[in-house]
């Protein structure tokens, strides 16, 4: 990202995000489900209950590894009695920005144990894995080729420190898995759907990969 892209991400004033972020407080203050309870009923204020809490998924959750998005979906279920929300949606997107922007600046925090490291291997074994029709993996863009250009593009590392993010490409938010996806799709190989386990595999890896490293949702990327 340029200086000008990064400028527009660290004020707050000029984060295209912002909006999602406001969208995202209210819904947790709203009463949802049959339960006509709000996030903020079991959390308190999120500013203060919610930070660090992204730093730490996907992460293993009653014997599941769940990413930022499930847990939220698993609490309305559970606690608030009320449908999950679809992936990608505005209001998913939204609530899981809020919830990442209270560990902004805070290190990922994830590490390998007892619990994860199946997991942590198996998006290991994916993110090198060759596939699709154009037989790449993604370790051979973001590994050996990172800081060249494809297409005119810088390659990055692969760091998923900011999502969600503001794509400039997409004029809006977006999640890692769409990202993901998007790089799938690019190499004209079958996506796994959003949420599948594979994908929340891949995600642990990346995050994992990128510990220790700041957080920066909502990011800006181009």
């Amino acid at each position: 990202m340029g200086p000008e892209t990064r400028a527009m991400q660290d004020d707050e004033t000029t984060n295209p995000a912002l909006f999602s972020l406001l969208d995202g407080e209210a819904l947790w203050k709203r009463a949802e489900g049959a339960s006509a309870v709000a996030c903020a009923g079991c959390h308190g204020d999120g500013r203060e209950s919610m930070q660090g809490v992204a730093t730490r998924y996907p992460r293993v959750v009653g014997g599941k590894l769940m990413n930022l998005e499930q847990r939220i979906n698993a609490c309305r279920v559970e606690r608030q009695k009320a449908a999950p929300i679809p992936y990608e949606s505005k209001e998913l997107l939204a609530l899981t920005a809020y919830v990442g922007r209270q560990s902004r600046g805070l290190p990922i925090a994830i590490e390998a144990d007892a619990t994860n490291q199946r997991y942590i291997d198996a998006g290991r074994v994916r993110f090198e894995r060759r596939q699709g029709q154009l037989n790449l993996a993604c370790a051979q863009c973001h590994d050996e080729n990172w800081g060249k250009s494809l297409a005119g593009t810088p390659i990055p590392q692969a760091h998923p420190t900011g999502y969600p993010l503001y794509r400039l490409e997409w004029q809006s938010l977006g999640s890692l898995e769409r990202r993901l996806r998007n790089c799938m799709i690019g190499v004209r190989a079958e996506p796994y759907t959003y949420g599948a386990p594979e994908m929340v595999e891949l995600e642990l890896y990346l995050m994992w990969r990128a510990r220790g490293m700041k957080l920066e949702t909502p990011a800006v990327r181009p």
